[in-house]
């Protein structure tokens, strides 16, 4: 028999002694977990042990005290949400609730303690998750921007890079020419200040021992000149070669990692989506990608490149003077740590100026999409002294950015000022005592300028590596998500369904904690209809979600033609599943291509003949356009009633085996609901049809109803038989008929 999941976090040293003093010697511990809230609801630990019998907790500044409750004494367990944080609350038989509260970031957690309590109270095995999504690095301990997220400080750039670099495999050639480019640039940046020294030594001021005549010497001003020239252009002609494979490159790997990043976004699960906000996901294509394409394209060919020449100045400089070499490399030190103090600064200094800039931006789009509000409720000076808060803050912002930024130059142009102090200084001296040409201390001085103008960057590109290099691991991360099962080779393949659905003990719940659904056992035969109805809330939408298998159940099982659920195929499921939702979703592009998106390559015939089904046809032929009208972004152009005629179109013409209605006609008016119902007693014939429904009425024609209540089905029956027994359904329709009788009166 194997041993049930255990869910134990590291303990203190002095925690697991007070622990090891309580807990028998086989007594086996199932969940330890730590709250980082006291009973107080002060920052500090407290520990919650859980054993098959009973339930610790154990104050971690007290270690001698402890609470405990047997599994036996617990009448049940639930967590509950707070602002800012949460509670566990264990309700016992004959005492008061025990309270153990916890910051937001430990939800997750405390959900599956709950749920693991409930099956210790229920006698049932214990059945939960030891993964939890992580909030402090693991490494360093610091919060996590966002769970399960990167680390900026502790990324791995080796590591990135060398992935990043696996990107560039198909285009070899061009990296080659990338690369040779880069070492033509370099040479050609090197190259002058060694020919000016020529010039300067051997025909402006010549040496005492120059025999050279001043016809010699012109002849040999001239070929340095020409030097200078064919230097200049071969640095112009690399740089342009350089600009343009850089350029091409970098938009091209991160088109492909963007490729591979929205085909992964397309292939992940609902839940994937449940746990992250939407603009979160969109930041990681546009943005992460963007700073990458940056870094790529601006960021590492200045790095390569000035790397390359500063290690070949060091070369020339020290083979010309190993004294004067010596001394120009005194600021070096101190431009290196003023660069790093600077941008290390600076980053905080940014953060605060985008989200400056990014309140801004938020309040002004929302008040002036909201215009119509704001003037219906005369709120204009509100909204002005609004954003002249927010303004305020960005100008406050962007001035104490650009003085930091006056100050980070300045500082600069002094260090760098004292260099060319030595140079002059020192350089001078060594000119005077004959130890050295003007020619070699006036290519000291270009050297100097060519080292110390990239070390005031180095310091910023090594930020912006790490804002790149956390881009792109976040990018990485979503990749490596795995994806729904779409290509499981255990799955069962099923071309053709018959359409049977058999719910099985199913249990469900989005917080493991709070299951939704409890014990569903239902059958529906194929081709039947099937309406679902309860309050808001008791779990319709979630039954349907199951079916398509947006999520799995935690418990039980859902067969289709006596095939688990999670053994189909997943694409084969999909592509025999048809949903009509309360609001269709649209996309931008004409009518057609919309009836035509659940069958791709339909003829246009097909579709005439689907939009003629859904009673769409006669309103699209009397749009200019017909068939090829745009219907909008979300489908704005056109009125709900016809968004939904076309959604029921669509799905029409997909032909699906098991036909999902959600609220299908909960938003329009009567004759446009009227005209939807003919079209749904079109689309429902021969298909297992589940329906949620507003209005009751709707549903009188369905073979069978499911009342749901409490994630419970409490009554099955057609709709005359549940108006007879005058039970749960009875009072829904007496409720809904009020409710209608009300309105009426007061219209």
């Amino acid at each position: 028999m194997s041993s049930p999941p255990r869910l134990l976090e590291a303990v203190e040293s002095r925690v697991e002694a007070s622990a090891g003093k309580v807990l028998g010697a086989d007594e086996e511990v199932l969940i330890r977990v730590f709250s980082d809230l006291e009973q107080d609801r002060r920052f500090g630990r407290q520990w919650l042990v859980v054993t098959p019998e009973r339930v610790l907790i154990f104050p971690e500044k007290d270690s001698g005290g402890h609470v405990e409750v047997p599994i036996a004494e617990i009448r049940a367990v639930r967590t509950e949400t707070l602002v800012g944080g949460g509670q566990l609350e264990v309700e016992r038989f004959s005492a008061p609730t025990l309270l153990v509260p916890y910051s937001s970031s430990m939800s997750e957690k405390f959900s599956e303690v709950a749920l693991g309590l409930e099956q210790l109270r229920k006698k049932a095995p214990l059945v939960i998750s030891t993964q939890l999504d992580s909030t402090r690095c693991k490494s360093c301990n610091r919060l996590l921007p966002e769970k399960d997220g990167i680390c900026p400080a502790c990324i791995s750039r080796l590591t990135t890079l060398k992935r990043i670099a696996a990107y560039m495999r198909p285009y070899k050639a061009r990296a080659a020419v990338l690369a040779f480019s880069s070492i033509a640039t370099t040479g050609a940046e090197l190259l002058p200040p060694l020919i000016t020294r020529r010039i300067v030594d051997d025909v402006l001021v010549p040496g005492e021992g120059s025999t050279a005549t001043v016809d010699q010497r012109f002849a040999l001003l001239g070929l340095l000149v020409l030097a200078l020239v064919a230097i200049r252009c071969v640095s112009w002609a690399a740089e342009w070669v350089h600009g343009w494979v850089a350029s091409w490159l970098g938009a091209q790997v991160t088109a492909d990692i963007r490729s591979e990043l929205y085909r992964r976004l397309e292939m992940l699960s609902l839940q994937f989506y449940d746990k992250r906000q939407a603009g979160a996901l969109m930041s990681r294509v546009t943005r992460d990608t963007g700073r990458l394409q940056e870094f790529l394209v601006d960021g590492l060919p200045y790095l390569v490149i000035n790397g390359l020449m500063i290690v070949g100045i060091l070369v020339f400089l020290f083979g010309m003077s190993w004294s004067l070499s010596a001394y120009i490399l005194l600021p070096v030190p101190l431009l290196i740590l003023w660069g790093r103090l600077f941008w290390k600064r600076m980053r905080h200094q940014y953060g605060r100026w985008n989200r400056a800039w990014s309140a801004l931006t938020e309040r002004t789009s929302e008040a002036l999409s909201g215009i119509r509000v704001v003037k219906a409720f005369a709120q204009e000076k509100r909204e002005v002294a609004a954003f002249a808060r927010v303004n305020a803050a960005a100008r406050q912002a962007g001035v104490e950015t650009e003085v930091n930024r006056e100050v980070f130059f300045s500082t600069m142009a002094f260090l760098t000022g004292l260099g060319v102090l030595i140079v002059w200084l020192f350089g001078g001296r060594e000119v005077l005592a004959g130890e050295l040409t003007l020619g070699t201390l006036l290519a000291f001085y270009s050297y100097m300028w060519m080292v110390y103008g990239p070390l005031q960057w180095f310091a910023m590109v090594n930020s912006w590596m790490t804002w790149a290099f956390t881009g792109a691991e976040r990018v990485f991360e979503v990749i490596d998500t795995s994806p729904e099962s779409y290509s499981d080779p255990q799955a069962v393949p099923m071309p053709q369904m018959n359409g049977r659905v058999r719910f099985r003990q199913v249990a469900f719940g989005y917080d493991r904690s709070k299951p939704v659904l409890e014990g569903i056992d239902l059958d529906v035969e194929s081709g039947e209809m099937i309406g679902l109805v309860g309050k808001s809330g008791v779990g319709k939408t979630t039954t349907v979600n199951l079916i398509c298998r947006f999520y799995d159940v935690d418990r039980g099982a859902i067969e289709i033609d006596a095939v688990d659920l999670r053994r189909i195929r997943l694409e084969d499921l999909r592509r025999q599943i048809g949903i009509v939702l309360q609001e269709p979703v649209l996309f931008s592009g004409t009518v057609a291509e919309n009836i035509g998106y659940g069958r791709p390559g339909s003829r246009f015939e097909e579709i005439v003949a689907a939009a003629r089904a859904s009673h769409a046809h006669d309103f699209i032929v009397a749009k200019p356009d017909g068939y090829d009208t745009q219907v909008g972004e979300h489908g704005n152009n056109l009125s709900g009633g016809e968004k939904q005629r076309i959604s029921i179109a669509r799905a029409i013409l997909h032909d699906p085996r098991i036909l999902i209605l959600d609220e299908a006609t909960s938003s329009v008016d009567v004759e446009t609901e009227k005209k939807i119902q003919e079209a749904i007693a079109r689309l429902i014939e021969g298909r297992t049809t589940f329906a949620i429904a507003h209005r009751l009425s709707t549903l009188r024609h369905a073979d069978r109803l499911v009342v749901l209540d409490g994630g419970r089905i409490v009554e099955v029956g057609t709709h005359a038989e549940l108006m007879r027994r005058r039970g749960a359904f009875h009072d829904l329709v007496r409720l809904q008929r009020q409710t209608s009788e009300i309105i009426a009166v007061r219209e």
